[in-house]
């Protein structure tokens, strides 16, 4: 016995000195990708010597003697800190993702091959203008010179994912930095799947009732659409559940998730120390590392600093000594989908207004990791890439005998946002601002700028030019043969929405409408926010003037407007209806509840128990109201609940309280019967999930923001490594938005939320600041992988200098590159 205990406790001793020893083989191995950002380099493609100072959260401060030694810099320091990241983009919106992901990444791929994305920027680099060019061609450079060093130093391939996955690494190229911005253009594209949650919606309900559940944003009216069933009457077929499953490493958004923003300006008159002021937070999906990348440019027009893309030169976000600016999305509809005839008697024809004309096709071979390639057929009509019914659930609304096919501004080869973008970075102004951003095609945003003595905002993006006579305005699918419907070139730069310095000293845009225009000059019928753009009026009016800290204070915010309103409405029937009711039974838990919102200010404070009460009972409430109507496969498409809708229905608009009766059933509910079931089975809910008592639940365990790695984010044992999880406050439409997941599994999860804050003060512009929700690096084993996280969850910011001294202050590390001699 003694000699067995001996042998299993050496055995046991020897497994563990093996697990040990493979443990430090595997973190070796891993981490001779860290940099060392105190390293001397001697590269090719310099004109002269290049100094890379990181100050003390990683930033890295860009000094030259060219610009375009500038961009060979970034382009090194992007590839030094994100290399993977960037990779994984080029790959997405090549349509390359299967050969190292597989089959789970083909319907990805499929998409890109059809959009031609790639293509499109290969072909938009030739009317790029020379600057550019040049800017393009230096910033590949400089990709490509810390490839060289990965190659030739055995620095870990690069990235410790390159030890999972094939190492196989092309050179960069300009297109691919255009390429960045397309992508980018797709994820913030919301109107495709607006069309056709429209078009389905609209053969289940009549015109009045489709204004309740997808209602316009408050302003004029529209006049009313034909129903999508008398453009196609051919189209009898049932709606069919939803076929669509999640596109590979969010590269497309979900409904919803398409993007958002706020940034907001003061003129001098309102700001305290008499300086412009300017705040801004996009909006995007989370993810680890961040999408945005925190740095300084020293160019020869002056110093940028704000956040960037890996894989774009420039500057996305910030500012220069002189003026700075923040992006929103404008939600300006410019995409269509377009229903095209097939020639019955040729399938590869669709119809025109002047006639048959020949469908474009080309085979496109997609290779798949561990399987045999695909063979896509690429198809495109006059108005645009054709699209199988697999993508955007475009099967449902499409008739037999047609197909759907896709017209938007992005898909054009004329792609001059790059040169746009540049420009910016070089303006003094917010006149030469607007004036350089006229070239910016898609996505389009609405660019909210301050100098040292004007605001303005300014929409940014191609419009198309559609017809007044437009069947459907742009909200729903129309025919591709009738002229009426078709693109008729696009709109001036002069007709996109500008607002120059305002009488009231005040302006900016937190997705909601920003002009009531009629169609064809509307911008759009679908916007991104009606909620937090009442918190933002009431935040910039309570104040004659404002400060930097203010700004950050409104950026911050947690209160739920959309809360204030609801409950009252929802619960009026309900705090004082009831008798009182015995501990330990529905009844007493439903009163508990009820008497925590009672007194609730609806801010949605991580700590407190009220706002996962308030959201899933609002959850609950809007799934009880649709489900008999809308049937449970339109149902499952509204995951979020929808403000206007349920205020529409409990203020009884338009008679939207027929909502509230249960048409399967033969009593007529009432609005407080509804209100009083959703509560009951969202504290059911509750209890089965979190249980204990009511006051002891924290919103932040539910709301809690998920920056995952796109592909090892689900990974047994790596996801511990590589994912980041914190506990936050806001929610759906607060200012300081977190959007939830809306699905279950944890419907409240933040997934979405501000990816970059930024509040610029030209009063003293150096007391800027700025923060990101991870860290710099997108190395899992680095400190700065994750060290700004901390402060963004706790709305803290670090310092946004232009002062050379203030960077090298404590700073981690100063990189020189010197140009090898020719």
């Amino acid at each position: 016995m003694t000699l067995a205990f001996r042998w299993l406790f050496r055995l046991l001793i020897a497994g563990l000195v093996l697990g040990a020893s493979a443990l430090t083989i595997l973190y070796w191995f891993a981490s001779r990708s860290l940099p060392d950002y105190g390293e001397a380099f001697t590269v090719e493609g310099l004109d002269g010597p290049v100094e890379i100072v990181r100050d003390n959260a990683n930033v890295p401060h860009i000094f030259a003697s060219s610009d375009a030694d500038v961009f060979f810099a970034q382009g090194f320091v992007h590839a030094q800190d994100r290399m993977w990241q960037m990779l994984l983009t080029r790959r997405a919106v090549q349509g390359r993702l299967s050969e190292l992901f597989g089959a789970r990444a083909l319907r990805t791929d499929d998409l890109m091959r059809r959009l031609d994305l790639y293509g499109l920027a290969r072909a938009s680099v030739d009317v790029q203008d020379a600057e550019t060019k040049a800017a393009l061609e230096a910033y590949s450079a400089g990709v490509n010179a810390w490839f060289a060093e990965v190659n030739e130093g055995a620095r870990g391939r690069g990235a410790p994912e390159f030890w999972l996955f094939e190492p196989v690494i092309a050179p960069w190229q300009p297109a691919d930095s255009i390429a960045v911005i397309k992508g980018m253009a797709l994820q913030l594209q919301a109107h495709v799947t607006e069309e056709v949650l429209r078009a389905r919606v609209s053969r289940t309900l009549p015109n009045e009732r489709l204004s309740d559940i997808l209602p316009d944003a408050p302003g004029s009216g529209v006049a009313a659409l034909p129903e999508y069933a008398s453009l196609f009457p051919d189209l009898k077929s049932p709606d069919l559940p939803s076929q669509n499953t999640r596109y590979a490493f969010g590269i497309v958004p979900e409904r919803g998730m398409a993007g958002a923003s706020n940034a907001w300006a003061a003129s001098p008159a309102r700001s305290a120390a008499g300086g412009t002021l300017l705040a801004g937070d996009p909006h995007l999906g989370l993810s680890a590392p961040s999408i945005w990348y925190l740095a300084r440019l020293e160019l020869k027009s002056g110093g940028v600093i704000g956040g960037s893309f890996p894989g774009l030169p420039g500057i996305v976000v910030g500012r220069s000594d002189h003026v700075g600016w923040s992006l929103t999305v404008s939600y300006a509809d410019d995409l269509d989908i377009f229903i095209e005839k097939l020639n019955p008697d040729n399938p590869q024809e669709v119809l025109t207004p002047g006639g048959y004309v020949p469908i474009e096709t080309r085979p496109s071979i997609i290779n798949v990791a561990g399987e045999a390639p695909v063979t896509a057929t690429l198809r495109w009509s006059p108005n645009g890439p054709i699209l199988p019914g697999t993508h955007f659930d475009l099967e449902t609304i499409t008739p037999p005998g047609h197909v759907a096919a896709l017209a938007w501004t992005a898909l054009t080869a004329n792609d001059t946002s790059m040169t746009a973008l540049l420009n910016l970075n070089r303006s003094q102004n917010v006149t030469e601002a607007i004036a350089a951003t006229e070239g910016f095609i898609a996505p389009s945003l609405n660019l909210v700028m301050a100098d040292r003595e004007d605001i303005a905002l300014k929409t940014v993006g191609a419009l198309p030019r559609r017809a007044a006579r437009h069947q459907t305005q742009g909200r729903m699918p129309a025919p591709g043969w009738l002229p009426e419907n078709l693109w008729q070139g696009r709109l001036g730069y002069s007709a996109n929405p500008e607002f120059m310095a305002p009488t009231g000293g005040i302006l900016g845009n937190t997705n909601n409408k920003t002009i009531d225009r009629p169609f064809p000059l509307h911008v759009s019928h679908d916007w991104g926010d009606t909620q937090r753009v009442q918190r933002w009026q009431r935040l910039m009016q309570n104040r004659e003037v404002h400060t930097r800290e203010s700004f950050i204070e409104a950026q911050l915010d947690t209160v739920s407007v959309t809360a204030r309103v609801l409950l009252p409405l929802v619960a009026r029937d309900l705090w004082a209806g009831d008798d009182p009711a015995e501990a330990g039974t529905p009844e007493r838990r439903r009163q508990d509840a009820l008497d925590l919102l009672g007194a609730w200010n609806g801010e949605m404070n991580e700590h407190m128990p009220e706002p996962l009460i308030y959201a899933t009972w609002m959850r609950a409430l809007q799934e009880q109201l649709i489900a008999d109507e809308l049937g449970p496969a339109l149902t499952a498409e509204f995951t979020h609940p929808e403000p206007i809708f349920i205020e529409r229905v409990y203020r009884d608009v338009d008679g939207a309280a027929v909502w509230c009766d249960i048409l399967q059933s033969a009593p007529i509910e009432t609005c407080a019967d509804i209100a009083r079931r959703a509560l009951d089975t969202a504290l059911i809910w509750i209890d089965e999930t979190y249980g204990g008592q009511l006051e002891a639940l924290r919103w932040g365990d539910a709301h809690e923001a998920r920056h995952d790695h796109a592909v090892l984010g689900e990974a047994p044992v790596l996801r511990w490594l590589v994912n980041i999880r914190q506990s936050t406050s806001g929610g759906d439409n607060t200012l300081m938005r977190g959007k939830t997941k809306g699905t279950d599994p944890d419907p409240f999860a933040n997934i979405h939320a501000a990816s970059y804050r930024g509040v610029y003060d030209f009063a003293d512009p150096d007391s800027s600041v700025f923060i990101i929700p991870t860290g710099q690096s997108g190395h899992p084993l680095s400190r700065h992988y994750d060290d700004l996280g901390e402060l963004w969850r706790r709305g803290e910011y670090i310092p946004m200098t232009l002062d050379p001294d203030l960077a090298r202050a404590a700073a981690v590390g100063v990189t020189v590159l010197t140009p090898r001699e020719r």
